[in-house]
């Protein structure tokens, strides 16, 4: 009967060894060198991740202002803000880590609604915003200017180039992304790296 190998008593096979040390270290050298390589193409992937990610939600806060406005078919302001608190006593500021979504008054004295909030950049640190501190959206969705918005801080004008610019970059990052917003309410992200043509329909106007 054949005997089975690694049992007490019985006879192994002399070719059957493990690793030597010197192997051994070869190969922790070799991973550590291949980490070593991989390690900054990570971290530009997660930095350029976290870029998407803000992107995506500013475009998605935009959008859903524009619903509301349409929903309601009243006025609204789209702010950020760096509050968590979704009431009607937070401020805008520029490159704040939130958005909010409130009514602008019709009439004197008639009391702001905040509609809706969400989260920006609070969970991609580093991640900046610049733009606009507020857009106003009229009752069609589209784009209006008011100096009295109700929210401190926040006041709507209109640009000349007939597109509103949010940037999104960070530190690290290789991409920048942009939300655009049209006078007419077109919300959409883009890469400003490229013109935006029939051959480039993800580049900006």
């Amino acid at each position: 009967m054949l005997s089975r190998l690694g049992e007490p008593g019985r006879p192994r096979c002399a070719g059957c060894r493990g690793f030597t040390l010197i192997e051994l270290m070869v190969t922790i050298a070799l991973l550590a060198l291949l980490l070593g390589l991989a390690a900054p193409s990570f971290a530009t992937w997660s930095r350029n991740a976290q870029v998407r990610t803000v992107t995506d939600a500013l475009q998605s806060g935009l959008r859903t202002a524009q619903a509301e406005a349409v929903r309601r078919n009243r006025q609204v302001v789209f702010f950020l803000t760096s509050s968590k608190d979704c009431n009607t006593t937070t401020s805008s500021v520029a490159n704040g880590a939130y958005w909010q979504i409130r009514t602008v008054a019709l009439i004197t004295g008639e009391a702001a609604e905040a509609l809706q909030c969400g989260v920006l950049n609070d969970q991609a640190d580093g991640v900046n915003i610049t733009g606009p501190r507020a857009l106003c959206l009229n009752s069609t969705g589209r784009q209006m200017a008011n100096a009295s918005t109700g929210v401190t801080g926040a006041t709507c004008t209109l640009s000349a180039t007939g597109f509103s610019i949010f940037e999104v970059n960070t530190s690290g990052a290789d991409r920048r992304l942009q939300v655009a917003v049209s006078l007419g309410g077109q919300v959409r992200m883009c890469d400003p790296s490229r013109t935006q043509s029939a051959s480039n329909p993800d580049g900006c106007p």
